[in-house]
């Protein structure tokens, strides 16, 4: 068993699973899920719905998310809805998207990251704007 290939497993919109998803490969969520997610990379469709914690290398989501999420690089997408603290290296939120919890960057304590790090701002097409209340670590 090789990692030459790419593998991905998709829970389709109407698939419920009640009960924590651990997966080796990436996923593609629709569905609904209520219980963790631990997986490589995952994304998150708009209709989708997690209520649990979700711990991934890469994430990008676009749905509802009622729990913690841990992720080296997150994305959140305009859709995205998150109820829940967040812990990352890397974050991008697109405007729209929401997020009532608290943010916090992975500290260097913790294990070592191998996941690329530098981000290029020029690439960035929306800035993100903090509010008053906003509290950067």
């Amino acid at each position: 068993m090789s990692n030459s290939g790419h593998t991905f497993s998709i829970i389709a919109s109407d698939v419920e699973i009640v009960g924590n998803v651990n997966a080796r490969v990436d996923l593609h969520i629709d569905g609904k899920v209520q219980g963790d997610v631990t997986c490589g990379s995952i994304v998150q469709g708009e209709g989708s719905v997690i209520s649990g914690k979700v711990t991934a290398e890469s994430a990008k989501l676009s749905g509802k998310v009622e729990g913690s999420i841990e992720a080296n690089d997150l994305v959140i997408e305009a859709s995205a809805r998150i109820i829940g603290d967040v812990v990352y290296n890397n974050l991008t939120i697109a405007p729209g998207g929401q997020v009532e919890g608290k943010f916090k960057h992975k500290s260097s304590s913790g294990a070592p990251s191998i996941s690329r790090t530098t981000v290029d701002i020029s690439k960035v097409a929306d800035p993100l704007i903090l509010g008053a209340e906003s509290k950067v670590a």
